[in-house]
């Protein structure tokens, strides 16, 4: 079973890095795996840079530290991978996970069908659909 599953590329992550880029950035987050997640930058933040990392589609915002441990360029960009600081946090961004894929869901059955669906038809259509497919925490991953 996978230990991440990718996003749909546009859901916004925001960051402050204590070194490398001035100010807060918005990017888009790219997959969240066991203990860490990955996003596009355009700049480069320097490896064991500590890092403030924002999700501000749920509400209220979700906010968890970091540090980076890569950083790749791609193709004018580069790929930043970031560890969490406190083990436990990666439930917490599996919740915000999920919730970011049923608000994407909502998003798309709105374009696709022309259907507005409020939150709880949403997560309950995603769920259905989709939830079997979703990777699991082990036991062991959010102690």
């Amino acid at each position: 079973m996978r230990s991440y599953i990718r996003h749909p590329s546009d859901i916004p992550i925001e960051y402050q890095a204590d070194a490398g880029c001035s100010g807060a950035q918005q990017e888009r987050l790219r997959n969240i795996g066991e203990g860490g997640l990955s996003f596009r930058s355009r700049c480069a933040l320097p490896v064991g840079a500590a890092i403030t990392l924002r999700i501000s589609q749920v509400q209220p915002d979700f906010e968890v530290r970091g540090q980076v441990v890569w950083c790749r360029a791609e193709s004018g960009v580069f790929d930043i991978g970031v560890a969490f600081l406190d083990p436990s946090d990666l439930f917490q961004v599996r919740m915000v996970e999920q919730i970011c894929h049923i608000e994407q869901y909502k998003a798309d059955v709105l374009a696709r069908e022309g259907r507005r669906l409020n939150g709880e038809q949403a997560a309950s259509e995603w769920i259905q659909k989709f939830a079997r497919d979703f990777p699991q925490l082990r036991e062991d991953d959010n102690s």
